[in-house]
């Protein structure tokens, strides 16, 4: 059975469609077009329960969260996957954007974009853009005088990063990337890559709702319709 790949166009599933197509690994894409609510389809909540992209089924192996699939899919294959050696510091880099870099990118996306205009969000604005940069300027230090993120070779770890950090002038500002000089270095080595282009053109092989629109953003913000507390 090929694997099923669901996914969007947003950074997380793009980072796996890049996986996929350096590695070779056969598969079939399955669009999920989260603006019109298809994350909440009670077929796609068994593959993730979470509601969100990216997932992959493997012949009934299922695996949620990018990274997740990411480390899954390297051990799988043998692909992309640092030595040995590092492996802990391959995982710390890993858990690292996972749990800093991925989410408070987004948090920056959506008080920057998103908010509704007719509120004040300083406050948020402010912590979100000031930790993203934060998490930049930790990988471009860590870049100084290094080729890739963990050991001498390309690996999942910069695969992981490469989704998100391409989109810097988009979270932070057109010029921002001047203040992570490594991080754009890599981020451009990958992006010249052919598999990178592939992984980006994926989502045009199939039409998404473009528009944010009150659906869009019922299904993309469900917060702004709930009231928990």
């Amino acid at each position: 059975m090929m694997l099923k790949f669901y996914f969007n166009g947003s950074p997380n599933p793009t980072k796996v469609a890049l996986y996929l197509e350096e590695s070779g690994l056969p598969f079939e894409p399955v669009a999920v077009d989260t603006r019109k609510g298809e994350q909440f389809t009670p077929e796609f909540l068994k593959i993730n329960p979470n509601g969100k992209v990216p997932a992959i089924d493997d012949g009934g192996a299922i695996v949620f969260d990018s990274n997740a699939i990411l480390l899954y899919l390297a051990e799988k294959t043998g692909k992309f996957l640092p030595a040995a050696g590092v492996r802990g510091e391959m995982l710390s880099w890993l858990m690292f954007i996972a749990t800093g870099v991925g989410p408070y990118s987004g948090q920056a996306v959506h008080f920057k974009h998103f908010a509704p205009k007719d509120q004040s969000h300083d406050y948020a604005h402010n912590r979100y853009q000031y930790e993203t940069d934060r998490h930049y300027k930790i990988l471009d230090g860590h870049l100084e005088g290094r080729r890739y993120m963990v050991g001498d070779s390309y690996s999942i770890v910069d695969m992981a990063l490469w989704g998100w950090a391409r989109m810097v002038p988009f979270k932070l500002g057109d010029d921002a990337f001047a203040r992570y000089p490594n991080v754009k270095r890599l981020v451009d080595e990958i992006s010249a890559r052919p598999a990178a282009a592939r992984a980006i053109a994926l989502k045009d092989k199939f039409t998404f709702k473009a528009e944010m629109d009150d659906e869009a953003r019922s299904n993309m913000f469900k917060h702004m319709t709930t009231k928990v507390a």
